[in-house]
């Protein structure tokens, strides 16, 4: 196996583009060093990435942030900026392993790896994160949503790789969450999962709304219909139920030994209700601080 450090993002995809073996990218590692401990193989070539300027830092940018690929979990979880825009995105990243995985982990190797039970990439959906692309031609943005295209599996073209996700701005009445099942109290992949973001007017009926679901499919589900229960309501009731129904409906999971599929449908249900009401709460707040 050989090992490069590139100083340049130009550099480092041309590396990848000319390898002609297996190649991969190195950011944190918390995946691609278990996978190869594990018996999965190693690449012939692993890149590591955070020698380049930017893959580090948290930018803002046009009212959001720019989260390079290489920031840590444990990182995310100490800047304000993105706390207080995102609050969904980041209690999602740092759901993700232990302490020290935390200090290691990071946004674009969760996407990356492409797992449907990735638990930050249900926020990133929710939340319309854009990914930055570098390539042999270049640069491109990408929806989160259409990277992962099926278990393990990427959109991304031979010589890309994700050099950083964008968060967008909001307005001050609008937040977002996110709730996973899992079978232990910490440390275990998501059995379903959803995130919510929502922005409610002044008199605080929703107006706008994204539902994400994740583990239930094969890669993460933007439902439109859930979306649109909440939206034209203060998230009543009647409304919640609707959510609810929405993404059972919208579910296809497997049936396994961590949960069947009906229990997934159901529990699915139940956590989208919870993300809103708690994505409600946020932006309520975050209304009043800024009032």
């Amino acid at each position: 196996m050989q090992y490069a450090a590139p100083e340049t993002a130009t550099q480092a995809a041309r590396l990848l583009a000319e390898s002609s073996g297996t190649a991969k990218v190195l950011a944190g590692g918390t995946d691609i060093l278990v996978q190869m401990k594990f018996g999965a193989g190693a690449p012939d070539l692993l890149v590591d990435i955070k020698r380049i300027a930017g893959m580090s830092d948290i930018t803002p940018e046009d009212g959001g942030y720019r989260v390079g690929a290489a920031v840590s979990g444990a990182e995310l979880g100490e800047h304000k900026g993105m706390c207080a825009l995102w609050p969904g995105v980041v209690e999602a990243f740092e759901l993700i392993g232990s302490t020290q995985v935390q200090g290691r982990c990071t946004l674009a190797g969760n996407l990356c790896n492409a797992s449907p039970a990735a638990d930050s990439v249900p926020a990133m959906v929710a939340a319309k994160a854009v990914a930055r692309i570098v390539g042999p031609d270049g640069e491109r943005d990408c929806p989160v949503q259409e990277i992962p295209i099926s278990p393990g599996k990427t959109s991304l073209g031979k010589g890309e790789f994700v050099a950083s996700i964008y968060f967008p701005a909001r307005p001050d009445n609008a937040s977002d969450a996110y709730l996973r099942f899992i079978p232990r109290t910490e440390m275990d992949i998501a059995v379903c999962a959803a995130g919510v973001s929502l922005t409610l007017d002044a008199d605080g009926t929703c107006i706008d709304a994204q539902v994400s679901l994740g583990a239930v499919a094969a890669t993460v589900l933007l439902v439109q219909d859930a979306a649109d229960a909440l939206i034209g309501s203060k998230l009543d009731d009647a409304a919640l139920d609707a959510l609810g129904v929405a993404c059972s409906a919208a579910c296809n999971p497997i049936d396994d030994k961590r949960g069947t599929i009906e229990f997934r449908r159901d529990v699915t249900a139940v956590l989208a209700k919870r993300a809103a009401k708690t994505a409600q709460s946020r932006a309520q707040i975050r209304a009043g601080e800024n009032a």
